[in-house]
């Protein structure tokens, strides 16, 4: 196939004779998404694979667009000041595209939802009843800065039945353009409507609300970014929506923990990748063992900022003062809250008011107290002895995910492909009528 041609990549826009190209307005790019979601959702397993590897393909023969197109990204970031971590998100290289295009492959391999029977029976009167995952129809993303979404959100749409449609950043666009071109291109070519993949050029703040408000064509809305972006889904939203909220993750450390497995596991969820919403944010120590813990906290965290209350301050002098702020924050960064508790029922409730609803682990070889941190705790995922980065789609063997639900309606939790179908209900019978 023909390199794309960078100066022809925009998908959302159409060219006036002597005029600059004009932006598709997003209700006619939330239509084409629900068209194509009816082609689908009837789509055979194998035709979605043939399309998702041809993705991942294409992805790789276009590495040198890519990147032309991610360079122009990254150059605008730099030249506005934009801070080294957030340049890294935004950056694609070599080994980057090659992994986008691994996880197509990867996506391509997993078990098809669609058509699944979730359980079946019957009824006294002869009814046959089954329950069947069907797709959710058009599946909206609206995400930030990572290309990378891009190519993953719209892999786990297609293959899970669904239109992906897309709205990235404005610091990404380029780059956005330059992918979904490539994966709409793979779509057409391989027997999927070209619309199965719709990115919105439209960055601005008034074509986001407008994404956010495609009721009766949007199905469900996933957002993938920080507190701001969210509480604009709060705010602004009309379509149904599952929050991929923020990560305020707990790690306690109970009077009858093992303190080397504690550090050990304190470390790797807090420094193994502290930009995350799987990273921990907050430690919790009992005081039984706070005196020997906290000063090996300081030693092993020595790169990170810790702010504490009065108690794990005159533990560790140079430990900042902890706002009330700072225990309810996802700081995505070398950064920790600490708080010394009397009892498991105050780090319980510590952890209930300050949390996220993300993920929370206890360290204890006490079984009573775990399985009582396990029960009480209102999170997506507890854990016992084991780090909050475990918190993850892949880790948990669902292959991939979209995101990592904090809410309780429809999925909660790291949401793979299943999440993004729903469940029809079948009857068959043989001319039966209620009386």
């Amino acid at each position: 196939m023909a390199p794309v041609d960078l100066r022809c990549l925009a998908l959302a826009s159409v060219t006036v004779a002597g005029e600059s190209p004009e932006l598709i307005p997003v209700p006619e790019l939330a239509r084409r998404a629900k068209a194509a979601s009816r082609a689908l959702a009837t789509a055979s397993t194998a035709t979605k694979d043939q399309a998702l590897r041809a993705a991942a393909d294409l992805l790789e023969a276009r590495t040198a667009d890519l990147l032309a197109a991610n360079a122009l990204d990254v150059a605008t970031a730099e030249a506005a000041g934009t801070g080294a971590g957030l340049v890294d998100r935004l950056r694609l290289t070599p080994e980057r595209v090659a992994a986008m295009a691994g996880g197509l492959r990867q996506v391509a391999d997993l078990p098809d939802p669609v058509g699944e029977v979730v359980d079946s029976w019957d009824r006294p009167n002869g009814l046959r009843l089954s329950r069947v995952r069907v797709p959710l129809g058009v599946v909206a993303i609206i995400y930030e800065s990572r290309p990378n979404v891009t190519s993953d959100a719209a892999g786990l749409c297609v293959k899970s039945g669904n239109a992906a449609f897309l709205r990235g950043s404005s610091t990404a666009v380029h780059s956005n353009i330059a992918i979904a071109a490539v994966l709409r291109e793979a779509m057409s070519a391989n027997g999927l409507p070209q619309d199965s993949v719709v990115l919105v050029e439209d960055t601005s703040r008034e074509a986001a609300t407008e994404f956010m408000r495609q009721r009766g064509l949007v199905d469900c809305l996933i957002p993938r970014g920080g507190r701001a972006l969210i509480q604009s889904i709060l705010d602004n939203a009309t379509v149904p929506y599952v929050i991929d909220g923020d990560g305020n993750c707990h790690v306690y450390v109970d009077a009858a923990a093992d303190l080397d497995m504690a550090q050990t596991v304190l470390v790797n969820a807090k420094t193994q990748r502290p930009s995350v919403c799987n990273a921990a944010e907050s430690l919790v120590v009992h005081r039984d063992v706070a005196a020997d813990f906290l000063p090996r906290v300081d030693t092993a965290l020595d790169q990170v900022e810790l702010v504490g209350d009065e108690r794990a301050r005159a533990l560790v002098p140079r430990m900042g003062a902890a706002t009330d702020e700072d225990f309810a924050t996802e700081f995505l960064d070398l950064k920790l809250s600490v708080k010394v508790v009397d009892s498991l029922d105050e780090a319980i409730e510590h952890v209930n008011d300050t949390s996220s609803g993300h993920s929370e682990a206890i360290i204890t070889t006490d079984d009573a107290a775990a399985a009582r941190f396990l029960r009480e705790v209102d999170a997506a995922a507890v854990l016992h002895n084991a780090s909050t980065r475990f918190v993850d789609g892949e880790e948990f063997g669902f292959g991939a995910e979209i995101g990592i639900s904090t809410q309780k309606l429809h999925a909660r939790g790291p949401m793979g492909l299943p999440q993004l179908t729903t469940l029809k209900y079948v009857v068959r019978g043989d001319g039966q009528v209620r009386g």
